[in-house]
């Protein structure tokens, strides 16, 4: 089994300060300070000289470098981060122990201090809406980095970290704060992690954590593509300025760039005010050992900063989404001769369920089809209950150029205003779509089931199905509602003659019970579930501008399906690896990181709140006891769902084959020990291999000649992407609400504090379900003072009086109180702040209730 490598993750991509100052290791060419400056004529390096292949390998062997380990590991700066960009896989090499970290004692809870903006794995908190919420760094890193900056670009030298490990892969993780801007994630002083050059052998061991540098770079895997903009350099005098323009990424993760003359507008030099706003895009070529700057190329103008689609080219183009036509090779693997229908061969080999009543539900606006349900009586009150997935692996033969290009892109993604297609849309939304009143080709699954949901047996095979109606989960769930109530033929979709609207009534009714039952017991089991809100906007059909948004409500009707969904895959995951155990292509999620679950457990009880981490379901039974029952208990769930999120890791697609011990395939969050992606082949790539998998087991077709470690780099390739595809979806969100902010002016609401910091507190704004964190130096305070009792984190604002007669009033801000903000947009067109209003004045939006969707199908 092969040793994991260390993977570099620089935290969100928004609201993030460049990690060098304006006159740091960043500074421009023509600058005074800059540590560029040649010194006798010869440059002085700024980043050490990455070893040799033969070195890496030698010092992994004496164990001199590292690929692996245990506790985390500092990496202090830039320039110990050594050109290594976010995603790229890196070795690294230990630091003296002088130099090593130390971490006072008290510097224990600084990961519950703040707000993550985080996302929890997918599993924890059920399915998503297409429009995903505007959260940033999702990741919470085992080896941890900060950055060095100038002090003007944040509040007061704070870093972040978070911690995440990848399939085995250790992430370097570092965010970065902009002064006055949305950060991200706790702070990390100077107070609390200084480099000693005391003797350190003298401190408990527990107060140290281990510093590095990056020696070398496995794989750039982070695209070395930017959004942003142009100017010129700063000194007109100097030789660069004749040759170079400077690139300044709006993610400032990315180092400045220096960009040819040639390659920019023609009149650029000439009228560099012209081109203020305007959006380029510029890839990374070289990074010189002697520069801060990376060399680069223009590679696109993009358009006006502040419009949609320029700013969603930019970020597809960042994150490496292939968004271009699929070329005509890859067409030429689709059938040819449209309509197409379903060769004659197909019905010998494969179930007929033509007759039963099948039916997809979907959002309203689902165009790509997935899966579809069936549930029919049979004797002494059992049922038989169908979960029937699009057979995509018919239409995509293996090795074919189709399959490549799919491979490739792993993942459909899904932004606010379109969906970027792992398939030709051909196949999305027509052959393998399981579109109402047509035969489809299928992969099913099959149960004997009781009414409590009890499984007395199970069949897996290939079939053919013809949907009777494409129902809306606000169909099912007007149904589950009125089960009595025989729903009008004007409030349903058109439903096949074969069929009654009676019937379907019926299956969505018996669904949602079995379902009910299904949920009830695992819950009972240990499963665990964090959901968080989720933003929908409503969209200008002219425009293309958002009119409104939304929180997303997750009903009985997602539910219903998001329980089969688990139930299928659940089932294929044991079908496969009793098969294949050694090839079998899983999905695994790790248990929380141990020592912020300890933290946790130690800040809630110093909060009033005792919780149970002990387990998954320990978790789950100390959120649904701490809420309360009040108007604002679905804020404080949120809150406390957030703190629990944040020891979570992601959970990742492997192969059994190089994963030794069995206890590591568990599912933490689901709390079962196999499990798998089968239910979602049109729009994830993962799910087409199950599918190969799984037709192998029934003898359908020979086992894919592919070798553990080849499967398992395949599995990576869907990690990558399948995270590249969240932070987009991330930023869609946050792109279209940054937009409705600043078409719709300031936006009121009330918020409730989820973090509290020594100079800012972070708010969950309970109308729109976003969270931003809001600056001291940014509001009227006459002086504000920070303390902790215990450790319960309290910031006091004194208030400047607007008549200076009044006396200041005094407001105390600690976690869950409840404040009054302002959304508001800023300078730059995307951007948006959050202020607090002063006590008292007038203006108040409640609060709306809601909670998540399908697609994930809490998997």
């Amino acid at each position: 089994m092969s040793r994991p490598d260390y993977r570099l993750n620089l935290g969100p991509p928004r609201g993030v300060s460049s990690v060098v100052g304006p006159h740091g290791v960043g500074a421009s060419p023509g600058d005074k300070k800059s540590k560029n400056k040649s010194i006798r004529g010869k440059k002085k390096s700024v980043f050490e000289t990455y070893m040799s292949k033969e070195d890496v390998a030698e010092g992994l062997k004496r164990g001199t470098l590292i690929q692996d380990g245990d506790r985390d590991i500092f990496i202090d700066g830039v320039v110990a981060r050594n050109r290594a960009l976010n995603g790229d896989l890196v070795v690294v090499k230990l630091l003296p122990e002088e130099q090593w970290k130390v971490i006072k004692p008290e510097s224990g809870d600084k990961e519950t201090e703040g707000a993550y903006e985080s996302d929890p794995p997918e599993e924890l908190c059920g399915s998503h809406v297409l429009q995903p919420s505007p959260k940033g760094c999702n990741d919470s890193p085992d080896v941890i980095i900060e950055a060095q900056f100038d002090d003007s670009d944040a509040e007061n030298g704070h870093g972040s970290t978070q911690n995440v490990l990848v399939d085995g892969v250790k992430k370097l993780s570092v965010c970065v704060h902009e002064k006055g801007k949305e950060d991200v994630g706790a702070p990390v002083t100077k107070d609390e992690s200084t480099s000693v050059a005391q003797d350190i052998r003298a401190l408990p061991e527990k107060s140290l954590q281990r510093s590095a540098k990056v020696v070398y770079i496995v794989e750039k895997k982070h695209s070395r593509a930017a959004m942003g903009f142009l100017k010129l350099l700063a000194d007109k005098n100097s030789e660069l300025f004749r040759k170079y323009a400077l690139f300044s990424p709006s993610d400032h993760r990315v180092p400045r760039i220096y960009v040819p003359l040639k390659d920019c507008p023609q009149d650029f030099v000439t009228r560099p005010k012209d081109y203020a706003s305007t959006l380029f895009i510029c890839r990374i070529v070289d990074w010189k050992e002697d520069s801060s700057f990376a060399l680069g190329q223009l590679a696109k103008s993009l358009g006006q900063a502040g419009e949609i689609e320029p700013e969603t080219e930019g970020i597809l183009t960042e994150y490496g989404v292939d968004f271009s036509d699929f070329s005509s090779e890859v067409l030429e693997c689709l059938p040819q001769g449209l309509p197409w229908t379903i060769p004659p061969e197909e019905f010998s080999k494969r179930r007929d369920l033509r007759k039963d009543c099948v039916f997809t539900i979907d959002p309203s606006t689902a165009r790509d089809l997935d899966d579809a349900l069936s549930c029919k009586p049979v004797a002494d009150g059992i049922f038989e209950v169908g979960v029937h997935i699009a057979d995509v692996s018919y239409f995509v033969p293996e090795g074919s150029e189709l399959d490549k290009v799919a491979a490739e892109r792993a993942t459909s993604v899904y932004l606010v205003q379109k969906v970027v297609p792992m398939l030709p849309r051909l196949l999305c939304e027509e052959l393998c779509s399981l579109n109402p009143m047509t035969d489809k080709l299928t992969f099913s699954v099959i149960w004997m089931l009781t009414p409590e949901g009890k499984i007395l047996s199970e069949w897996f095979g290939r079939t053919i199905i013809h949907s009777c109606t494409k129902l809306s989960y606000d169909h099912a769930q007007s149904m589950i509602e009125s089960p009595t109530r025989t729903v009008p033929e004007t409030e349903l979709p058109p439903i096949a003659p074969e069929h009654t609207s009676d019937e379907v009534h019926q299956a969505v009714l018996n669904l949602h019970r079995i379902a009910q039952e299904l949920r009830k017991q695992r819950f009972l089991d240990g499963a665990l579930r964090l959901d968080q809100l989720k933003l929908a906007f409503t969209l200008d059909h002219e425009t293309g501008l958002p009119q409104g948004c939304h929180i997303y409500e997750y009903r009985d009707s997602n539910k219903l399906v998001e329980e089969f969904m688990l139930l299928a895959n659940m089932a294929v995951a044991h079908k496969i690896h009793r098969a294949f155990p050694e090839r079998a292509l899983l999905r695994r999620h790790p248990p929380p990181q141990a020592r912020m679950l300890s933290d946790l457990e130690e800040f809630c009880d110093q909060m009033g709140l005792p919780i149970d981490v002990s387990s998954a379901s320990a978790i789950n039974k100390s959120l649904t006891k701490l809420f309360g029952d009040d108007k604002y208990s679905l804020a404080r769930k949120e809150v406390l769902t957030n703190m629990c999120s944040r020891p979570m890791q992601m959970a990742l697609y492997f192969c059994s084959g190089v994963l030794q011990d069995q206890a590591q395939f568990r599912h933490y969050a689901l709390n079962v020990p196999l499990y798998t992606h089968f239910t979602s082949p049109i729009r994830r790539f993962a799910d087409v291999m199950v599918h190969r998998l799984l037709a192998a087991a029934l003898g359908y077709r020979e086992l894919p000649d592919v070798a553990p470690s080849v499967l398992q780099k395949r599995a990576d390739h869907c990690n990558d992407r399948r995270m590249a595809s969240k932070r987009v979806q991330e930023l869609s969100t946050s792109l279209f609400f940054a937009v409705m902010v600043k078409e719709s002016g300031p936006l009121e609401s009330e918020a409730m504090v989820l973090g509290v910091l020594s100079q800012a507190f972070d708010v969950l704004v309970l109308r729109y379900g976003v969270q931003k964190r809001i600056y001291c130096n940014a509001l009227p305070l006459r002086s504000h003072h920070f303390q902790k009792v215990g450790k319960k984190p309290e910031l006091t604002l004194v208030w400047e009086p607007e008549d200076m007669e009044q006396e200041p009033v005094q407001q105390v801000i600690t976690i869950f109180s409840l404040v009054e903000v302002l959304l508001r947009a800023e300078d730059a067109a995307l951007k948006y702040s959050a202020i607090l209003k002063q006590p008292g004045t007038e203006g108040l939006l409640g609060p709306q209730d809601g909670a998540c969707d399908k697609d994930t199908e809490q998997d």
